[in-house]
């Protein structure tokens, strides 16, 4: 076998951001108690995960969804060999491996959106936080941190399997995640498609630029305030 360009620039970019702003989401809404800050990072997560949905449908061979999603039959089937140590390696995403993005994704998706409609109650609200009920800020309140808990326990299984399929199996995955090369004789990329990535990048922020600084209603006035 010989390595092979695997993972894109812009998808182990994705990777390692969307690692720090989990991180920093934490500490600023657990440790620090910065909030202002909490939302700003939000504001950018939630960037990262359109970026990677629009660069799962148009980004290089091995970033695209089509090429890791599988159906139920090719999961079991790659489900009976982990416990092989010399099972079947991957160029991309293993049949399982596949679907922890998805899941990873729509959780951080989760996180992001419901973050919109909540508030600290002292002064920091998300964009939308005036255009619902307190109905609706309460079941987006219970989305978010419910999210949350489930994203850490992910999270865990995600570091764990990594460990496990380093240790057990002896399948680099994080170095591979960091020069974006792997040993295998499936067919490489030719390359990380910059332009491309570059191009979505200034439709995001423009995307989400609209959706926190135009879209949001103003806020609701109460006409008691005025007697």
């Amino acid at each position: 076998m010989q390595k092979r360009l695997i993972w894109d620039i812009p998808t182990r970019l994705f990777h390692w951001l969307l690692v720090a702003c989990i991180l920093a989401q934490y500490l600023t809404a657990e440790v620090l108690d910065a909030i202002d800050w909490h939302f700003k990072i939000g504001y950018f997560t939630l960037g990262l995960i359109l970026f990677r949905l629009l660069w799962g449908f148009t980004g290089t061979t091995y970033a695209r969804f089509s090429q890791f999603l599988t159906g139920p039959g090719k999961v079991l089937a790659y489900s009976k060999t982990i416990a092989h140590s010399h099972s079947p390696d991957h160029a991309g995403h293993n049949p399982l491996g596949g679907w922890m993005v998805m899941v990873l994704l729509l959780l951080v998706a989760l996180q992001g959106i419901s973050g919109l409609f909540i508030g600290d109650d002292i002064i920091n609200n998300g964009p939308y936080y005036d255009a619902v009920s307190q109905a609706t800020r309460d079941t987006m309140n219970t989305i978010h941190h419910t999210a949350f808990n489930i994203l850490l326990a992910a999270i865990a299984l995600h570091v764990a399997a990594v460990v496990f399929y380093t240790r057990y199996k002896k399948q680099l995955l994080v170095p591979a995640m960091l020069h974006g090369k792997k040993a295998t004789n499936e067919p490489g990329i030719s390359s990380s498609r910059l332009l491309l990535a570059l191009t979505l990048v200034i439709i995001v922020i423009a995307t989400m630029y609209y959706v926190i600084e135009i879209a949001p209603p103003a806020p609701a006035v109460d006409a008691d305030m005025y007697y």
